[in-house]
């Protein structure tokens, strides 16, 4: 992690011009929850860079790697950019960003690659539709379920705008609860904001992918399947050493670097040899400790088989005599 930190350092002083990057790479980000000692949790960042290449399947990600930190976003998109860099993340033909539509997310693109292609995943846009299903329709009813599936397949070729419509219509139903008359607005302004980032028939168009499941991917096998085994629970400083190891490993890059790391390591812990300081004028000797006084003799009780005047029969006769 330190190490991490040094070279973002470096970028910074140095402005080194960065690697060439691919003719279309993936950069997306997302946040995992992780448990933290007495019942706190974290939100984990995750980074997850690629390169697009277009199949006969469809768009598909090669040469992914993640840069994981439980920090601030504003930290967070500082420190990554040591793997942005790495990657040619501005040297890049095209970059396609796709992530939810969280504020951190959006600004950690507008630091790394503001002029990037912005597309909210779409799992995310249909989960937002089935919100306005479950709430004027009902959980699990098969209107809701009809009129779910008409949208996602609208907003999914072409007709966002056409969706957008009907969630306006609906806001304005008769018969729609107030509750569920909010979840409509409110959906229908999320979306709406969002408008440039769900062309999804033309971003699939053109050979971009439309799902961040790259880094929920990563979320799991590079940060969760660590982190939140059964019975975990860690210590906030140990989050951010452990996500650099994580990483390293993931991104194939260990056995390049982890030597380099072992000896700081070992630098670190190896321990000090501490020379005593001795006084300027050597002490006086301490005073020899006085001996122990013996105990007085005790009286014989018995001489040659006669109790003597100290035996206690002695005494108790003795004492019977003067009584």
């Amino acid at each position: 992690m330190t190490a991490e930190t040094a070279a973002v350092v470096a970028l910074e002083r140095t402005l080194p011009d960065a690697p060439p990057g691919p003719g279309v790479q993936l950069l997306s980000v997302d946040g995992a929850m992780v448990p933290l000692r007495a019942g706190a949790w974290a939100e984990v960042k995750t980074l997850a860079i690629g390169e697009v290449v277009v199949g006969d399947g469809g768009p598909r990600t090669t040469a992914l790697s993640y840069f994981a930190r439980q920090t601030d976003a504003a930290t967070f998109g500082e420190l990554a950019t040591a793997e942005t860099h790495r990657r040619g993340t501005t040297r890049a033909g095209t970059v396609v960003a796709v992530a939810d539509g969280a504020a951190w997310c959006q600004g950690f693109i507008d630091l790394h690659r503001p002029d990037a292609v912005r597309i909210l995943d779409l799992p995310h846009a249909i989960e937002h539709l089935g919100r306005v299903a479950q709430a004027v329709f009902g959980p699990g009813t098969a209107a809701g379920s009809e009129w779910l599936g008409r949208q996602a397949h609208a907003v999914r070729h072409g007709d966002e705008d056409a969706v957008l419509t009907v969630l306006t219509t609906l806001a304005d139903t008769p018969g729609v609860g107030a509750e569920a008359r909010d979840v409509v607005t409110g959906v229908a302004a999320y979306l709406a904001a969002r408008r440039d980032q769900i062309h999804y028939d033309a971003f699939a168009a053109a050979g971009y992918p439309l799902g961040s499941g790259c880094v929920e991917s990563a979320n799991k096998l590079v940060v969760e399947a660590r982190l939140k085994g059964a019975g975990m629970h860690w210590a906030r400083p140990n989050v951010d050493p452990l996500l650099a190891l994580r990483t390293l490993l993931a991104n194939g890059r260990w056995a390049d670097e982890w030597p380099a790391l072992w000896r700081c390591v070992r630098t670190d812990r190896r321990p000090r040899r501490v020379v005593p300081t001795l006084p300027a004028h050597p002490a006086s000797p301490p005073p020899p400790a006085a001996l122990p006084v013996p105990p007085a003799p005790k009286p014989k009780l018995v001489v040659n088989g006669r109790p003597t005047n100290d035996h206690p029969w002695k005494r108790r006769f003795a004492h019977h005599a003067k009584s």
